[in-house]
């Protein structure tokens, strides 16, 4: 039987095997209005063909035909990060039932790579992007080329509305003030911070959070106990940061009877750390973590968090793309604005009541 250089059954083969001319084969095939003036006998005979030679729709030459590819781009940060496999398992959940197929590129922490796959999706003619964004992406030039092609653009885990795309990020001042009155109900007062990177706008968000519970509290937070991580594109920096600064500030003598940690690598980091010194957690030092990555239930005490909703954040802005795609009567409103959800404290083993 001939085929085409792919190798894939065609249409061709079909009406050849089943006798029928390429036309009316494709008005059966492709469930087209004229298909409904041909017998059943026909149809039948046309599908049980189609089926036996295993032929498959050839979903590109579909989309040229109608100018549309329905594939929807996401970009995420590093794909090795437990932050974007959750979101990334909240999009594809929402794409799953429909006809759109999800291109993900992997951008590793790389600027050029980036903008690389940013470029490629733009060729791919993709009808829709997510960005799952960290600190080092988001505002680029290329972003603006979709823009001007009318392809509709979100963000979520930062806030991209500077650039024009609407974003869904967790509450992080919200978060840190939870963490903060967490510890403080359970009797801490000498509370110890392990901040977030400078550059990165959550963290000082969940600083804000933390100072607010503070003020409303009553609450002293020495700045003694109070360090930061540095910038770091490396996906485990969080718990090599966390056990390096709660070493460092073991060693420095000053007295802290439980850690909030930037998230929960950090926490596992700073776990470390403490167990080396001797330090028992949660009896004489407490830990919380933020984003309750899947770790953080499996660790040996397992990790008080502030949990992101990171699936519903991924459904959520998967909604958004194929709403603004397929429109209802009234044109979807991707204008840029912010919509930030509530996060909840998961509390595990590793905090405690201060005697």
């Amino acid at each position: 039987m001939a085929r085409d250089k792919t190798n894939h059954v065609t249409m061709t083969d079909v009406a050849r095997e089943s006798g029928f001319s390429t036309s009316t084969v494709s008005l059966v095939l492709n469930d087209a209005p004229l298909g409904r003036h041909l017998s059943a006998k026909t149809k039948e005979h046309i599908r049980k063909t189609a089926l036996a030679m295993g032929y498959r729709p050839d979903a590109f030459a579909r989309s040229l035909r109608r100018r549309r590819s329905h594939t929807i781009g996401i970009m995420v940060f590093d794909l090795s990060d437990p932050f974007c496999t959750l979101i990334l398992r909240g999009i594809q959940k929402t794409l799953y039932p429909t006809t759109y197929l999800p291109i993900i590129m992997d951008a590793q922490n790389e600027r050029k790579q980036f903008e690389r796959y940013l470029e490629m999706l733009l060729e791919h003619r993709i009808e829709g992007l997510i960005v799952v964004a960290n600190w080092l992406f988001g505002e680029s030039d290329l972003l603006t080329q979709f823009e001007k092609n009318n392809i509709p653009m979100v963000g979520v885990g930062r806030d991209l509305t500077a650039s024009g795309i609407r974003s869904v990020q967790v509450d992080n001042e919200s978060g840190g003030y939870v963490a903060a009155e967490h510890l403080h109900s359970l009797g801490h007062r000498a509370i110890a911070v392990i901040r977030g990177p400078k550059e990165l706008a959550d963290s000082e968000r969940r600083w804000e959070g933390i100072q607010r519970y503070a003020l409303n509290a009553n609450l002293k937070i020495d700045p003694a106990r109070i360090v930061q991580m540095p910038a770091a594109v490396d996906p485990t920096s969080g718990f090599d940061g966390g056990y390096r600064l709660t070493t460092q500030l073991i060693e420095s003598g000053v007295e802290f009877t439980s850690i909030i940690a930037f998230d929960d690598l950090t926490a596992l980091g700073a776990m470390r750390a403490l167990r080396q010194a001797g330090r028992h957690v949660p009896d004489e030092c407490s830990i919380v973590g933020f984003d309750d990555v899947p770790i953080a239930s499996l660790s040996s005490p397992g990790i008080t968090t502030i949990r992101q909703p990171m699936e519903e954040m991924g459904s959520l802005v998967a909604g958004w793309i194929l709403e603004s795609i397929n429109p209802p009567a009234q044109i979807n409103d991707l204008s840029a604005r912010l919509e930030l959800l509530t996060p909840s404290l998961v509390v595990r083993e590793s905090t405690t009541r201060r005697p």
